[in-house]
């Protein structure tokens, strides 16, 4: 259980470093991170993920408590022990509250990565942090779950 709290607390601070980064943008200027592969830019999203549903901030806070409620209910409950699922649950519960931050204190989520390689909607850390830990859930859902205890 540690080592989902360790997870999500270094995904939030990650995101909220890299969000306040991202502020520097709000001008309107961009800055190139890795030349014709990724730029910074500054975007305020208020749908989710890709920019679908804008302006269902109170449905996103719903569903996003719901899923905090859900990931640690689980870990109480079944109180798992395998490392790629604590990480998978930590780095889903990191990037989720990082998003939630911004949604209650701001009322839209900052996303400042842009790919320049390949036509993609901006994201952020906590993006990213969801995105991985959903990809480590599916995979230890397929190989792990049901053939060891948790």
């Amino acid at each position: 259980m540690v080592t989902v709290g360790i997870i999500a607390v270094l995904c939030v601070v990650a995101d909220r470093l890299t969000k306040n980064f991202a502020l520097i943008l709000k001008d309107g200027s961009s800055r190139t991170f890795i030349k014709n592969v990724i730029d910074f830019v500054y975007l305020e999203n208020r749908g989710a993920a890709f920019g679908i549903m804008q302006n269902a901030r109170a449905v996103f806070i719903v569903i996003t408590v719901a899923v905090l409620v859900g990931v640690a209910a689980y870990i109480f409950v079944k109180k798992p022990k395998n490392k790629l699922l604590l990480s998978s649950l930590g780095l889903i519960a990191g990037g989720a509250v990082g998003n939630l931050i911004d949604r209650i204190m701001q009322g839209y989520v900052v996303d400042f990565i842009e790919t320049t390689f390949m036509d993609f909607p901006v994201f952020n850390v906590a993006d990213i942090c969801v995105c991985i830990g959903v990809a480590l859930l599916i995979l230890y859902m397929l190989f792990f779950d049901g053939k060891q205890k948790n």
